[in-house]
């Protein structure tokens, strides 16, 4: 398909289905599931793709794995996938709108509801136009993004592979992410790093009680403590390069029950963001291996638990150039936003992102003046459902330039 045509036919099949598409963005957003728990979530993909004649197979319980098979005739053409998370959130929901959540205390407030229709939107206009394209499409609708982890477990489950050919491999991977920091009508790429890895940290740190006037027969654990937050923040402070992005926050330290009594016992509860699993490796070791002989320095012994989260989301660049080059084409200059400084937060994409050269961008849903201003998270945020156009368009325009 010529250029030119690529961008006509993406604007004429965007405005054909996006009444639909906001129809079943509406019934996601209403009936929100948490990880792992989405069951009517994967059976409305699951019908969506049957009635659009798209074959998948599960994968996971709950997730569901379609791919659209277009090659040219005694060719290999190349190979493209894309993802679309589909798990809700714990929250209560405070927008007063005709789709609001029907299922208490869970929310789409982190746009899955959206990612997931952009990706059956792209999805329907492929399959329904397989004359004007060639190659093969793998779409991941992948659960429990926002819990335990969903990408890799579906890649260890054999989500790359292809039954009828087992030497065909993923040549590119396009993802999106809805963003309220950025206006609607923009998209966000940043070449590179994008998000943070993290590690979650538990520490029981065990004193000796004494009497509150006799501190010198016990060992306080709370003083232990406090040694140890000054410990935990001259690593990333002193023993970590100041160039290297990295953060250790404790949110949670408990210890005590009575004024009188020196605390015996003590938990601390906090995370670590790092922007490369060489620092997340380092701040690991160190707690494991020196944390202990420096509380034992002190009088105590800790309990050191640490928990690795997601690997940091790192953008080829060559696939990054890409999209911007696709933003630019298909919406122009002004759409196109370069983020500068990447994002401390954690995104499971990250594991496609290791497997397969690709770019994971963010899609602007900010509106002021609809007070669409909230953040990811937060229990009034929703999105101008004409980002959903977008997305479309942006997402049909990186795969049918990629296979072209």
């Amino acid at each position: 398909m010529e250029l030119l045509k690529i961008n006509e036919f993406i604007k004429e099949n965007m405005d054909k289905i996006y009444d639909e598409m906001v129809k079943i963005r509406r019934t996601i957003h209403e009936n929100p599931e948490l990880g792992d728990e989405e069951i009517e979530t994967s059976k409305l993909i699951k019908k969506f793709l049957t009635e659009n004649g798209i074959e998948f197979f599960e994968i996971i319980n709950t997730g569901v794995i379609a791919t659209i098979y277009n090659d040219k005739e005694n060719m290999k053409n190349k190979t493209v996938a894309t993802r679309a998370d589909i798990d809700a959130l714990p929250i209560f929901e405070e927008n007063e709108v005709e789709y609001k959540s029907k299922n208490i205390g869970k929310m789409h407030a982190c746009g899955h509801d959206a990612h997931t229709t952009i990706q059956l939107g792209v999805a329907k206009i492929l399959a329904d136009n397989k004359d004007k394209w060639h190659g093969t499409v793998r779409f991941f609708f992948q659960p429990a993004e926002e819990t335990t982890g969903g990408a890799d477990r579906m890649i260890k489950n054999g989500a790359l592979k292809f039954e009828n050919d087992e030497n065909r491999k993923i040549d590119a991977f396009f993802a999106l992410h809805m963003a309220p920091e950025i206006e609607l009508g923009k998209i966000g790429i940043k070449y590179g790093k994008a998000h943070a890895s993290s590690a979650r940290i538990h520490l029981t740190i065990n004193g000796f009680s004494a009497h509150a006037a006799l501190p010198h027969k016990g060992v306080d654990a709370i003083l232990i403590g406090a040694k140890v937050m000054e410990f935990l923040q001259s690593i990333v402070s002193r023993r970590i390069d100041p160039r290297e992005e990295a953060v250790i926050t404790i949110g949670a330290f408990n210890g005590g029950f009575a004024d009188n009594v020196v605390c015996d016992k003590v938990e601390m509860r906090g995370t670590a963001r790092t922007m490369s699993e060489e620092t997340r490796t380092f701040i690991i070791e160190t707690l494991e291996k020196n944390l202990p002989k420096f509380v034992e320095s002190l009088g105590g012994t800790v309990n050191v638990d640490i928990k690795r989260g997601y690997a940091p989301v790192i953008n080829n660049e060559e696939m990054t150039k890409k999209v911007e080059n696709n933003i630019v084409d298909l919406y122009g200059e002004n759409a196109l936003e370069l983020i500068k400084q990447p994002r401390m937060d954690v995104e499971d994409v990250s594991y496609f992102l290791n497997e397969i050269p690709g770019c994971f961008f963010r899609l602007g849903t900010r509106v002021e003046e609809k007070g669409l201003i909230y953040d990811l998270h937060h229990p009034k945020f929703n999105i101008d459902e004409e980002s959903l156009k977008i997305g479309i368009g942006l997402q049909l325009k990186n795969i049918l330039e990629y296979l072209k």
